[in-house]
């Protein structure tokens, strides 16, 4: 099956589902990739990203749906015949290899002319930046350099779509904060599109031109990063991109009951709810003022301070509200005043900084 190709669509996952036995991994999924973005497939452990990356690479076939690349089904096409190449955290470079013997490997095998593999392989390692290693072994080699071989050996085939399963796993934290960098600059460089899968939302909202969040094998929102952190969509996004402060409450006319005597003011279009409808206030800490940040205008609860968390430019003051409600506030010294477990506080937000997510009917 074929459809008209979509200009700047490299490609579309249709009501894709994924079962094993009786799990079901991935539970129809729809998505379009759009072509040369860098979009980030981001959940905890188990929530189907993996195994939406497998069925893309062709390493495993939906049990129900679709997927098209340039608008051709590939969705029982095995992997050597999909225009598209898969980056592994293990990396999985040949050791007896050089560095450049590593990424001619696929070039050799398809008997591209002698001239065009020594050109393309040395625009590879010059795109990231190993020049001059080309005659080192891996065992020679930081876990960096290894992972940037790895991705020079995948884009000198040329793939449509360049599929990158937690490739930055095995590093450490400093490298894999570089790594990020370096990949997002060699993806604008190359203009190939990469679909990259990360439970660390830190590097999704980094890298990525969009990031696809996704739990129990659901897409649960598609957007921006700034779009699925300022405005989520339910409360699991909420949670799981950043942090956030969240607090059940009932729709009481033009305010949100929060119980114990809390209520805060409704804010925003909400059309479709009504009195009674139960929700979720989502605030995030950067947003909570405390004491001497607080303005007129803010909603405003009395609260008592639990624990305080010193990070040189900010604090983390969490906070207990009546009814044993707790929020975190990130605390800035050059507003506040400092303040200590125990102390009595007053905490606030802007209405419109509260974002009201609807609860699962």
């Amino acid at each position: 099956m074929t459809t008209t190709p979509v200009p700047n669509i490299s490609a579309k996952l249709v009501d894709v589902t994924k079962r094993f036995g009786s799990a079901t991994a991935v539970d129809r999924l729809n998505v379009d990739i759009r072509r040369g973005e860098f979009l980030s497939i981001l959940g905890p452990s188990g929530c189907g990203k993996t195994t939406t990356l497998r069925m893309l690479a062709g390493f495993e076939i939906p049990t129900e749906g679709e997927i098209f690349l340039d608008g051709r089904s590939v969705t029982k096409v095995p992997p050597y015949k999909r225009n598209v190449n898969t980056v592994f955290q293990s990396y999985a470079l040949f050791g007896h290899l050089s560095v450049a013997d590593n990424v001619a490997f696929g070039l050799r095998r398809r008997k591209v002319a002698k001239a065009e593999v020594t050109r393309r392989v040395g625009e590879m390692l010059e795109l990231v930046r190993l020049g001059d290693r080309r005659n080192a072994k891996p065992s020679e080699l930081s876990g960096g350099q290894q992972q940037r071989v790895a991705l020079a050996r995948a884009l000198v085939n040329m793939p449509a779509i360049l599929l990158l399963d937690e490739p930055l796993g095995a590093l450490d934290l400093k490298l894999r904060r570089e790594m990020q960098i370096e990949l997002k600059r060699i993806q604008r460089e190359v203009e190939v599109t990469f679909v990259f899968v990360t439970h660390d939302q830190e590097e999704a909202l980094t890298m990525s031109d969009r990031v696809a969040v996704m739990n129990d094998g659901v897409l649960q929102q598609v957007g921006r990063p700034v779009e699925v952190y300022d405005r989520p969509v339910n409360g699991f996004v909420a949670g799981f991109i950043g942090t956030s402060n969240l607090m059940p409450g009932v729709v009481a006319g033009n305010r949100i009951n929060l119980g114990d005597g809390l209520s805060v003011p409704r804010h925003g279009d909400h059309a479709g709810l009504q009195d009674g409808d139960r929700v979720t206030l989502s605030v995030r800490p950067e947003r909570v003022a405390i004491g001497a940040e607080l303005e007129t205008g803010q909603v405003q609860f009395a609260a008592e301070v639990s624990d305080v968390i010193f990070l040189g430019a900010t604090t983390h003051v969490a906070v207990r509200l009546p009814g044993d409600r707790r929020l975190v506030a990130i605390h800035t010294h050059a507003r506040g005043e400092t303040v200590e477990r125990g102390d009595r506080v007053v905490v606030g937000w802007w209405p419109q900084e509260a974002m009201l997510l609807r609860e699962p009917s």
